[in-house]
């Protein structure tokens, strides 16, 4: 069996994680979108899961306050698997965006309101500190990161946070947020198929600066926090048949492909898929296969296989 140190390692400031991580949105029947409408995941499962997970190697969460549903919080189930576990595993948790008790969205929070958000998430997981955060801009018209940013730095040298990183960001941000404090991670939308940050030069920004990029939805791409759904792509199918591999497991490895510095945080309830995104982080490409999968052209004839 594959484990998650087969992709690799990257460091988070003076965290050294597997580059395959595990994104705990899922585990509570909740997407981004506030949809709580499944059925609410069993706690001594969703515990067994993330145990099961640290055993073959993961160790890097990421989470966040808002990921919730009427009866599951990820943190609360994050922090019962923790306590529980004797390994060192790091929780990145991000803060900015906010939802009240019934689920509906909130407005970005005000600089003033962020060490709240922090104390929920360090109260939530049971910590004195919390290992990453990281700041989630909300919305692409954000200008200015620098009073937002400046907040975090402060908590960060008060010892509530031990290293900071952004989210849904640009460029410009990023060296903001870098004239303030160290960031350690970028966590943007980024896949095979949703490129903006190979246009925006964000990517090759972080891999330049040793900032880790940590893509989200990098197998579902535009279909966000949707169940995973038939592979209609022909490259993917094609370069997978080689690999006696799954469609996801070769979107994940071509994330993985993208650099040293791009870790992978795919999220799941279903023990079969958790091993397979583990064992995506083994798999090689070939120089031939990235360029197939890199070629739009390449995917146009579309196929309805699973």
């Amino acid at each position: 069996m594959s484990t998650a140190a087969a992709a690799g390692t990257w460091k988070l400031g003076d965290l050294e994680v597997n580059r395959i991580g595990y994104g705990a949105m899922r585990l509570t029947g909740n997407g981004m979108m506030g949809n709580s409408d499944g059925t609410p995941i069993d706690r001594d499962f969703a515990v067994g899961l993330l145990h099961h997970a640290f055993e073959q190697g993961v160790n890097h969460i990421d989470t966040a306050a808002f990921y919730f549903s009427p009866l599951r919080s990820a943190n609360e189930l994050i922090n019962r698997a923790l306590t529980s576990w004797y390994g060192n595993v790091a929780v990145v948790t991000k803060v900015g965006p906010a939802r009240d008790p019934a689920g509906e969205w909130l407005p970005m929070a005000r600089p003033d309101q962020l060490r709240g958000q922090v104390e929920e998430n360090l109260r939530q997981l049971g910590r004195d500190h919390l290992d990453v955060v990281n700041l989630r801009v909300n919305g692409p018209g954000t200008a200015s990161i620098a009073e937002h940013f400046g907040t975090l730095a402060e908590l960060r040298a008060a010892g509530l946070i031990r290293h900071l990183g952004l989210s849904a960001v640009r460029p410009e941000h990023v060296a903001e947020a870098r004239l303030i404090a160290p960031v350690v991670c970028v966590q943007n939308s980024y896949g095979l198929d949703w490129r903006r940050a190979d246009e925006s030069g964000l990517v090759d920004l972080c891999r330049e600066q040793g900032i880790a990029f940590v893509p989200f939805f990098a197998v579902s791409g535009l279909r966000r926090e949707a169940a995973a759904d038939q592979e209609h792509d022909a490259r993917v199918h094609s370069v997978a048949r080689a690999h006696h591999a799954t469609p996801a497991q070769i979107r994940l490895a071509w994330t993985l492909h993208r650099g040293p510095h791009v870790l992978a945080i795919p999220g799941t309830t279903n023990p079969a898929h958790l091993e397979e995104n583990i064992a995506a982080g083994s798999l090689r490409l070939t120089e031939q296969e990235l360029a197939v999968l890199d070629n739009p052209t390449n995917g146009t004839a579309r196929t309805s296989t699973v």
